[in-house]
């Protein structure tokens, strides 16, 4: 019975983060349509919903804290939890991320912007895709798919080193333009940093599954 109520309450936790990602992947994928077209009122929208994804980390680190306490778990138990604190917090930075874009985005306002000449579109898509791989593995305890999300990031560092020659290369070309090639070279920043993040998720997966550090970066 134990047990039973532990891993019930696990699966609440588990269910709140799940639901976290859902919520910062929708925000991310709004920030960069509100940029793509250059949707002020979508932008916006974006930064007022980020409390939602606030709140939900509050409850998971409250719930988490309480777990312990009440439970006194022990090896895989505790890493698990530990993970799952960890791992609410990574999650929280990349939605950060995406309010800084959609905040990069009204200050680019209606100015025509270069964004087609860029892969941060791809770039974006590369770092959603490791955040619900990096969920996946945690509910499956999968350490294959946790190290395929350390592979999947070395494309967005591709992608970060290529966007960042190209939009330094067009600032010296067009100085005129630095508002708005600042504030891609911002965007560009957010999601390699997002990145990064995913992978500390996936980290976390490794750490609870085999109970060792892994660097996965």
């Amino acid at each position: 019975m134990i047990r039973e109520n532990f891993e019930k309450n696990m699966l609440e936790l588990q269910d709140k983060m799940g639901e976290m990602v859902d919520m910062t992947v929708v925000a991310m994928e709004k920030a960069f349509k509100a940029l793509q077209e250059q949707d002020m009122v979508l932008a916006l929208d974006v930064i007022e919903e980020d409390n939602y994804i606030d709140d939900l980390e509050n409850e998971i680190n409250q719930m988490a804290i309480w777990l312990m306490a009440k439970e006194q778990p022990v090896a895989r138990d505790m890493r698990r939890i530990i993970s799952v604190i960890k791992m609410s917090s990574d999650i929280e930075r990349i939605a950060d991320f995406a309010v800084n874009t959609a905040k990069a985005t009204i200050r680019i306002s209606k100015e025509e912007t270069i964004l087609e000449k860029t892969s941060l579109v791809e770039m974006k898509n590369v770092a959603m895709d490791m955040l619900k791989k990096s969920m996946k593995a945690f509910i499956d305890a999968d350490i294959a798919l946790a190290k395929k999300v350390g592979e999947l990031d070395d494309i967005v560092d591709r992608n970060n080193h290529e966007n960042y020659a190209l939009l330094t290369e067009y600032l010296k070309e067009c100085p005129q333009e630095i508002e708005q090639t600042l504030q891609l070279l911002f965007i560009n920043r957010f999601v390699e940093r997002a990145a990064d993040h995913i992978t500390n998720m996936a980290e976390s997966t490794a750490y609870f599954i085999k109970g060792q550090l892994f660097d996965l970066n």
